[in-house]
């Protein structure tokens, strides 16, 4: 079991510490959980609260905290707790899942791929004709990479995963199980004699460098051309990406939420979970769109929005508040 002391960790958060403690910390947790050797972190004031009942011998705090650690107890004041605490999280991070030999017997590989130093590849996985893995690329069991696929340098794919032919991932990406980058988009067409024809989707998808996949997300190949994800994209689970959408750098989308064909997002968007944007739509830099909202037309770069259908958030929220009150009064009657 992993365990360091207080000042071992704080050597590594260069924090400021308050107060004094003997025990040797042996895991972080959340507040309400910990025990009396373990660290915790408080990223809010509106936590400071929860900190008497806590067993916890010590906790990253933001700097402007206003309450004292007690006795045999201590705080690393630091600028951003939530920052720091990843820190820690990496310090008593167990190893990822080991690889015996490094190419699997059981994996099968085009002999026109191209395998790069150091890449792991486990087993059960099918590398298809003229897909190139960069270096270090770790690839765990049973994941598809079909024809002329392009994996670049350090990037891990976790189990299940697919990527379909033609698809480029860059580097230090990771994609989680059974996420799949390269399925065809949604794209069909009525027809009087043949019903709904589908509509052929020869494009591709192209995932920049530190992009993050979750979980059983989607991103669809381009009917024409790419589908693209900027730089530093984080994906959560459950996420639909449909074709032709182009994501700048740094955008994140949280669970459940969905951009239809065509959807263009500026750098740094946030999409909260459950939003559902509309094909053909535009999102300016740093716009938020909050949780459960659905936005059927474009947002100015810095806007928030709130709401089905959604609307600046200042207006959504004047909205809730009205209906608040027409529903009080009517009961009232």
């Amino acid at each position: 079991m992993k365990s360091f002391s207080i000042q071992e960790i704080n050597d590594i958060l260069q924090g400021v510490l308050i107060g004094t403690t003997n025990q040797k910390i042996t895991a972080p947790e959340q507040l309400e959980m910990a025990n009396d050797t373990e660290i915790s972190f408080i990223g809010n004031k509106k936590y400071e609260k929860f900190w008497a009942t806590s067993k916890a011998c010590a906790a990253v705090v933001n700097d402007d905290i206003s309450i004292e650690p007690g006795e045999n107890r201590v705080f690393i004041k630091v600028k951003n707790a939530d920052l720091a605490m990843s820190q820690v999280l990496a310090l008593f991070a167990p190893p990822t899942p080991l690889f015996a030999i490094d190419i699997h017997p059981t994996a099968t590989i085009d002999t026109t791929a191209s395998i790069g130093n150091g890449t792991r590849i486990g087993a059960g996985c099918y590398i298809g004709p003229k897909v190139q893995l960069g270096e270090n690329v770790t690839i765990y069991p049973n994941v598809t990479i079909l024809d002329e696929c392009t994996i670049g340098k350090n990037t891990v794919i976790w189990p299940g995963a697919v990527i379909r032919e033609r698809c480029h991932v860059g580097s230090d990406c990771i994609l989680h199980p059974n996420s799949t980058i390269g399925a065809d988009g949604f794209g069909f067409r009525p027809d009087p004699q043949r019903g709904l024809v589908k509509i052929p989707q020869i494009g591709n998808v192209i995932l920049g460098n530190g992009v993050e996949i979750g979980a059983n997300s989607c991103v669809d190949r381009g009917k024409f051309s790419s589908t693209v994800l900027g730089d530093g994209c984080k994906i959560d689970n459950l996420v639909q990406i449909g074709h032709n959408s182009k994501l700048g750098k740094f955008c994140i989308m949280a669970g459940h939420s969905g951009v239809a064909g065509s959807v263009t997002l500026g750098n740094g968007v946030i999409i909260g979970g459950s939003a559902s944007i509309k094909d053909h739509t535009t999102i300016g830099d740093g716009a938020t769109v909050g949780a459960g909202s659905g936005v059927t037309g474009d947002v100015p770069a810095g806007k928030v929005v709130l709401g089905y259908p959604a609307v600046e958030a200042r207006d959504a929220l004047k909205q809730w508040a009205i209906l608040k009150r027409l529903v009080r009064d009517s009961n009232n009657k």
